[in-house]
């Protein structure tokens, strides 16, 4: 799998080693940065790779921050993007088979980088249960053309 990834300046310690762990199980990993040292902002991060997930430029992205709060609220402003916060195995499996997630968000400040790994690989193996959960995706992108739903 294409995977594009960046990290702010609070997430540089987790990601060489999701890196690493990536490439050894085989997929191929795209580092979008930063290359400079000190503070980073990171919505142009999250713009970054979520447009090469649109573009199709990589089949899914990761986005590593302090909590993961902000860049998840960066990366879904972007149409198309469907990002997930995770910090437990639970809620990357529920992520991706509910809500077809395209993009990861970690938060380095929260979880350790072993965890990191688990929480990526649970989110990597994870099949969309399609069914009603496409029902909802229907929706949210009904959301993202400026449609207005209907509750009930």
């Amino acid at each position: 799998m294409r995977i594009a990834i960046a990290a702010d300046h609070n997430g540089t310690a987790v990601k060489p080693a999701l890196i690493a762990w990536l490439t050894g199980e085989g997929h191929e990993v795209d580092d979008r940065g930063p290359d400079v040292a000190g503070t980073v902002d990171y919505p142009p991060l999250c713009a970054d790779v979520c447009g090469q997930v649109t573009a199709g430029q990589a089949d899914r992205g990761i986005v590593i921050g302090g909590t993961g709060s902000g860049e998840q609220i960066a990366c879904n402003k972007i149409r198309g993007i469907r990002a997930g916060l995770c910090q437990d195995l639970v809620t990357a499996e529920i992520a991706r088979a509910h809500n077809d997630t395209n993009v990861l968000v970690l938060g380095a400040k929260i979880i350790a980088p072993a965890l990191a790994e688990r929480i990526t690989g649970v989110w990597l193996a994870t099949p969309f249960k399609g069914g009603r959960h496409q029902l909802r995706l229907d929706q949210i992108a009904a959301l993202e053309r400026g449609e207005r739903l209907i509750p009930g």
